[in-house]
């Protein structure tokens, strides 16, 4: 089981893989090593591999968006799936590290503007720096669930404070965390 989605990736009506559901006993095809080397040897393609194109659809249930719910928030949210890059909200503020697509289909011109600014400003100045999250409960979901980690000792404040300085987590973490309210249970 998984959930289907429209967009850019596999055009539309696409497995979404990242989150599923499985019965192993009834994937006794599947050879995790041999196809992840097809992967790097070129011979099995990415996208249809995890859109389960290469599947039989009649193996394939579908279960509610909300257990892998794509950058929305709702009380009937399941699993939250931050999939934009360039809001996820542990990395607000911080120099992009990621090289954005050349290619956005809604907009042609969006593609010529990043190869030019690759061109003449060099890779990522045009964007330059993460994005705030447009929803702010998501960001409050994160600090809630960090703070929690902390006061539980899952995380420590120094290895946290190592994340900052690697540029994995955003440098203002800690005041964030202080003004985040705890999560209900």
């Amino acid at each position: 089981m998984c959930r289907m989605r429209n967009g850019p990736k596999g055009k539309f009506g696409y497995y979404a893989s990242s989150v599923m559901l499985l019965d192993c006993s009834k994937l006794r095809h599947w050879r995790c090593e041999e196809q992840f080397n097809e992967l790097f040897d070129f011979k099995r393609d990415y996208m249809d591999w995890v859109s389960l194109k290469l599947e039989r659809p009649e193996t394939i249930a579908a279960f509610e968006n909300e257990w892998n719910d794509f950058d929305r928030l709702t009380p009937q949210t399941k699993m939250l799936h931050n999939t934009r890059r360039l809001t996820q909200p542990w990395k607000t503020g911080l120099p992009i590290d990621f090289e954005p697509p050349d290619a956005f289909k809604p907009i042609p011109m969006y593609a010529w503007l990043m190869r030019f600014g690759r061109l003449f400003f060099g890779p990522n100045r045009l964007i330059g720096r993460y994005w705030r999250h447009p929803d702010r409960n998501q960001e409050g979901l994160f600090f809630g669930l960090l703070r929690e980690c902390l006061e539980r000792g899952i995380v420590s404040e120094t290895m946290l404070r190592e994340e900052m300085r690697r540029n994995h987590v955003r440098h203002d973490a800690l005041q964030v965390i202080e003004r985040t309210q705890p999560l209900a249970a």
